[in-house]
């Protein structure tokens, strides 16, 4: 069992390199760095967990940038968008980025993705809520050849490039693995189609623990022709050792504790607490 850590980062949290030091000498896998580029200010879209948004959503860094930073003072250390918003983002751009730092990081890099919840932040990009999912899945499919092929080319609906040179490629072969954040079963669906691993949040509206899912999920990644090892289950938030163990043993392959957007004299106490749980898990 993987523990990782995640926090919004912002000009008045802790650093992503002071994070980053702090989890790597607590023996953590992981650190993660979520993605909003802005948030609009009509605000239609509610807030997926319900009141209102917090502060720190309008207030963090580019992943990329924060991420680079962690992997620079880290050696062991992985580093992983939670999610990277890649309906946003142009995927030529996008895959030299993740090609990049995970050249930088020495084939450390976790390419967290998600396909969003803010229509308006979307509409800002120009891209379509109603079409979000298929142009994702083209993004990431056109991605895929730009880091495996000497000359890629793409044509789909949303995505059209000739055959191109474009390098780095990633040091992780054939690359970084693509985990699919995301509700069940939607989300699920889409990491047996095109993912190396599904990342949901620990509950939602319509489920009370992911974790009831699993056997579920299992069955349709047998359906899919799916080994599980190929697309292992990394849940975001935990609760406690005992919630830790549960996920252990329905085979879940990471849990990422979601740390306060904070300075260091009150997160490392957090890290310390959850070191010792982690350690305690080991036996």
């Amino acid at each position: 069992m993987k523990l990782g850590a995640a926090m919004f980062f912002t000009d008045y949290s802790m650093t992503p390199a002071d994070l980053a030091r702090a989890l790597e000498e607590r023996g953590f896998e992981s650190v993660w760095s979520p993605e909003h580029s802005h948030i609009p200010l009509s605000r239609r879209t509610p807030f997926p967990q319900g009141g209102d948004l917090p502060k720190q959503y309008y207030d963090l860094m580019d992943p990329f940038v924060a991420l680079t930073a962690a992997a620079a003072v880290t050696r062991t250390l992985r580093v992983g968008t939670g999610v990277c918003l890649v309906a946003q983002r142009d995927p030529i751009q996008t895959a030299k980025l993740v090609a990049s730092i995970d050249q930088v990081s020495n084939g450390r890099f976790l390419f967290g993705i998600g396909n969003g919840w803010n229509a308006e932040e979307m509409a800002d990009h120009g891209t379509a809520f109603e079409t979000r999912h298929k142009l994702a899945r083209e993004r990431v499919e056109a991605m895929k050849l730009i880091w495996t092929q000497s000359k890629p080319e793409y044509h789909g609906e949303f995505v059209d490039f000739d055959p191109m040179m474009t390098w780095p490629k990633p040091v992780q072969k054939p690359h970084p693995p693509v985990i699919v954040g995301g509700a069940f079963p939607y989300a699920a669906r889409r990491a047996l189609r095109y993912g190396d691993g599904w990342m949901p949040h620990r509950r939602r509206k319509h489920y009370d623990d992911v974790a009831a899912l699993l056997p579920q999920f299992k069955q349709m990644a047998a359906e899919a022709s799916r080994p599980l090892d190929s697309v292992p289950v990394t849940i975001w938030g935990v609760k406690d050792a005992d919630q830790i163990r549960r996920d252990r043993d329905a085979g879940v392959d990471r849990v990422i504790l979601q740390l306060q957007t904070a300075k260091a004299d009150l997160v490392l106490p957090v890290l310390d607490r959850w070191a010792e749980v982690a350690r305690e898990i080991k036996g």
